[in-house]
């Protein structure tokens, strides 16, 4: 059986931090092994740490590593179903399908998640006011559960245990393997309009025209003020065709994906504060001009992975990613224009903020996305007082009927979480009967009241 490290491990937000004792299997088999020996109270799985918060953390229990169960097991051509095992990262699922056509259905801003990841936490991107959410895609998984049974799960068989595990962050049990759909695409370029608006008003205006383009995001500038709030650079577009590229692309399919700047230490803590992050705002907005270009799909999709480590840049104390949701019947431009006049009143700096409208909601208990606009920002941990200030962003998500996104979340108490999550209840009882004695629970299900 594979032997624990005892050790603190922590997400990409670094923070918190906590001791767990980690395991690293090879072998399929030796997961009914750890989960049967009780070494530890309860368990949890982590893939490769993106979720930002405590999602994949498990305070003085089991967190087992999936990253070895990286096997892809089988694709078919005519209808671009891909089956693999729950480690594999989108990454190489890029390296190996894009080169003979096929992509992802969805991704996040980063490639450097597991596939059991994305469907524990029901990742979205910026194509989700037109396909929805990385389930859509999924058509059935394996899930070993806590009693050792591996059960098929899919719309038709355990659908109840199918839609408690989609963004249900590892509770239910460990997935195993997947099979999902990828896309066709001609090229691995993006056709690409950039489009800025000078406030709020304007970005909604533009948004209005998102059903032009597959993929729409835009960047905000969280700091700016007055008749400038929510000044963006909206980025839109689609999967650019093979008579869209110049002569001088020779190989189309091609992608990029070597890093090209490494973080090697953790930042000072005075480096990113409310001066620095509002000067390289103002640069990056004035950067950019109205113009369409031809742009590899690494730039477009995935620009931090190019600088690895990019979360050493907010200092050791680490930062909070807070996401929500907006719904669309509840004026969301409100919700947004007054979340981003608290954000620039407080000071409380965002090196990177990004605003997506969004589509209806799945039916995944726990799955974040619901009609209307999401906005996502990094806030540096400089001192206690960005806690309670949270709470106070919490209160004006819940007073427009939103939520916060789980995979994002450190700090939600248990009481918001379950008034933005309706259907939790619902969960917990699929949960108690899948799961009885917990074995499977971490530190964010323990805060939100979902384990014991």
């Amino acid at each position: 059986m594979a032997k624990s490290i005892w050790k603190k491990i922590a997400g990409w937000g670094n923070f918190p931090v906590e001791p767990g004792y980690v395991y690293r299997p090879e072998q399929m088999s030796e997961l009914s092994e750890i989960l049967r020996s009780h070494d530890a109270p309860n368990y949890i799985a982590y893939g490769l740490g993106r979720s930002y918060g405590d999602t994949p953390l498990n305070k003085d229990a089991g967190v087992i590593r999936t990253d070895r169960f990286n096997h892809m097991l089988g694709f078919d051509e005519a209808t671009g179903l891909l089956t693999c095992e729950a480690g594999v990262t989108f990454k190489e699922i890029i390296d190996v399908f894009l080169p003979r056509g096929y992509y992802l259905p969805v991704t996040p801003g980063t490639k450097l998640v597991t596939v059991g990841g994305a469907i524990a936490n029901d990742i979205h991107g910026k194509n989700h006011h037109v396909d929805g959410t990385f389930s859509e895609f999924v058509q059935t998984f394996d899930l070993l559960t806590a009693s050792g049974e591996v059960i098929p799960c899919s719309r038709e068989m355990n659908a109840d245990v199918f839609w408690a595990t989609i963004g249900g962050i590892g509770l239910t049990g460990f997935i195993l393997r997947a099979t999902f759909r990828l896309i066709r695409v001609e090229t691995a370029y993006m056709n690409v309009s950039y489009e800025k608006a000078e406030n709020l008003d304007q970005a909604f205006d533009k948004f209005a025209a998102d059903a032009d383009y597959k993929y729409s995001v835009a960047w905000i500038d969280c700091l700016a003020s007055g008749d400038s709030l929510g000044r963006s650079v909206l980025m839109r577009g689609d999967h650019a065709r093979l008579g869209d590229l110049p002569a001088t692309v020779k190989e189309p399919l091609q992608p990029a994906n070597k890093f090209k700047v490494k973080m090697p230490v953790h930042a000072p803590g005075i480096a990113l504060n409310y001066w620095s992050i509002s000067a390289f705002n103002k640069f990056y907005y004035a950067s950019y001009k109205n113009e369409t270009k031809l742009v590899e799909q690494s730039s477009f999709f995935h620009p931090l992975d190019a600088i690895k480590d990019w979360n050493k840049l907010y200092g050791k104390k680490g930062f909070v990613q807070y996401q929500a949701v907006f719904p669309k019947d509840n004026n969301p431009k409100e919700g947004l224009r007054r979340m981003l006049t608290m954000l620039s009143d407080a000071r409380r700096s965002s090196f990177l903020a990004v605003l997506k409208s969004s589509g209806p909601w799945n039916g995944g208990l726990l799955s974040f996305p619901v009609e209307g606009y999401t906005l996502a920002l990094d806030i540096p941990i400089k001192d206690d007082g960005l806690f309670p200030f949270l709470r106070e962003l919490d209160q004006l998500v819940l007073e427009y009927g939103g939520r916060v996104y789980l995979a994002k979340d450190s700090t939600l108490e248990r009481a918001t979480f379950q008034e933005m999550y309706p259907t939790w209840e619902q969960f917990k009882e699929i949960k108690d009967n899948v799961d009885p004695e917990h074995l499977f629970s971490s530190s964010m299900s323990r805060r939100l009241g979902l384990t014991r």
